[in-house]
């Protein structure tokens, strides 16, 4: 009796041992807890469901620490210190996987990509390798106070398919009525400085790679656009990302233009409730602009050498690439519209919003994202915003117009080279 009930013994230990060893922990790093921090709670709520001996731990790194830890690990070898799953801007893919060939875990066969929007996949897209699953599609909008437009005798239509010059009237007319700034960017303008110049069909870049940020007629108009924006009064330029939130959420600013991801952050003023509306954003008034962009946008990625990469892409594929319940859930709260197909199916695209006045925002927002512009993005597509950024300074500073994009034109070939 007591040989058995010592065998019973061992065998419970080692069982222990086994279920002990067979739970796993997926570290995720990516940023913003309104929206992909809270997508991912959620992600890992449904997963639980399907696998309950892996944990998801979730760390919160701004998007520039994200990419400056990552390239600082790859180049020094020292991989052990990412993740398993990391969020990646849609404008870094191809820069990381050109740079760092072979740092990526390609998921071809794990993940069904005939279910996502096929410009998404081509982000992080090498050699006929995929290496990503898609997220969110940061189609973008006008997001305005309501209120604050009726006080100057304007309505969401009278900010439909305007132009620049036209945004600027209304918002001194706003600002006039009001007293709170008409719109609200971070300081640099450089959310601007992409999705202005995205709009009207054209980047930074020629079909050769080539940067024409001196020669486009198009990044001319975007910059001269950006510098009447500074100029008239009406915009308020936070210095960092909890001012840029705060001032829409306490009212001193009455608009952000934004990719729709930015809901999460709008909808956590409730005091607000019903006193938001949601357009199309301007254009320039120049032949071939249009009144679409996009800002943002995101995807999952996993490190080669991560020990748990099968596992991380199994959860990534069963969650956001997999599940349409999971995206129904979050889209009222985060605004996460997918590029995973099916999920524009689910009733939550066409319910009205309680927030922006009943207004059926997501089935909008979709409308918009099939006209926007989707330009070839390059490998230096931050280098090349971040000179253009500073031109901008330098023109309110004083410079010509043609010489800080000829500057900026020079700084970027530089960097190339």
């Amino acid at each position: 009796m007591k040989k058995l009930l010592s065998l019973l013994l061992a065998m419970a230990l080692i069982l222990g041992i086994t279920g002990a060893l067979a739970e796993t922990t997926l570290t995720v790093w990516c940023w913003d807890p309104a929206f992909n921090l809270y997508a991912m709670e959620e992600a890992a709520k449904v997963y639980k469901e399907i696998n309950p001996d892996v944990t998801i731990n979730i760390v919160e790194v701004l998007s520039a620490d994200l990419e400056t830890r990552q390239t600082a690990a790859l180049s020094a070898n020292q991989t052990d210190t990412l993740p398993d799953i990391l969020l990646m801007q849609d404008n870094s893919g191809r820069r990381f996987l050109d740079t760092f060939p072979g740092a990526y875990f390609a998921m071809d066969g794990l993940v069904d990509y005939d279910n996502f929007a096929s410009y998404k996949i081509d982000k992080f897209s090498v050699d006929g390798k995929r290496y990503s699953v898609p997220f969110d599609n940061g189609v973008a909008a006008t997001f305005v106070r309501t209120d604050y437009l009726e006080k100057a005798g304007y309505t969401l239509k009278d900010l439909t398919d305007i132009t620049w010059d036209q945004f600027i009237e209304i918002g001194k007319k706003v600002k006039e009525a009001t007293g709170q700034f008409m719109l609200v960017t971070q300081a640099g303008y450089a959310d601007f400085v992409s999705m202005i110049t995205q709009s009207a069909d054209v980047w930074f870049f020629d079909d050769e790679g080539k940067p024409i940020i001196n020669s486009s007629p198009v990044i001319k108009a975007m910059v001269e656009t950006i510098v009447k924006l500074r100029e008239s009064g009406i915009v308020k330029e936070a210095v960092d990302w909890s001012e840029y939130i705060a001032s829409f959420n306490n009212g001193s600013a009455g608009s952000t233009i934004q990719g729709c991801w930015i809901i999460g952050s709008i909808v956590l003023a409730k005091d607000q409730e019903g006193k938001w509306g949601v357009t199309n954003i301007p254009r320039l008034d120049i032949e071939g602009a249009l009144n679409y962009s996009s800002q943002g946008g995101s995807s999952w990625v996993v490190p080669a050498t991560s020990p748990n990469k099968e596992l991380a892409v199994d959860f990534l594929s069963k969650t956001f690439g997999g599940s349409v319940e999971f995206y129904q859930t979050i889209l009222q709260s985060s605004g996460a519209i997918a590029t995973y197909l099916p999920a524009a199916s689910g009733e939550a695209y066409a319910q009205p919003h309680p927030f922006f006045g009943g207004q059926k925002v997501f089935e909008d927002l979709m409308g918009y994202s099939a006209h926007v512009p989707l330009v070839k993005y390059g490998v230096y597509n931050y280098e090349a915003r971040d000179e253009i950024v500073n031109a901008i300074e330098a023109i309110s500073n004083g410079a010509t117009v043609e010489q800080a994009l000829n500057d900026a034109q020079s700084a970027v070939e530089f960097i190339m080279e």
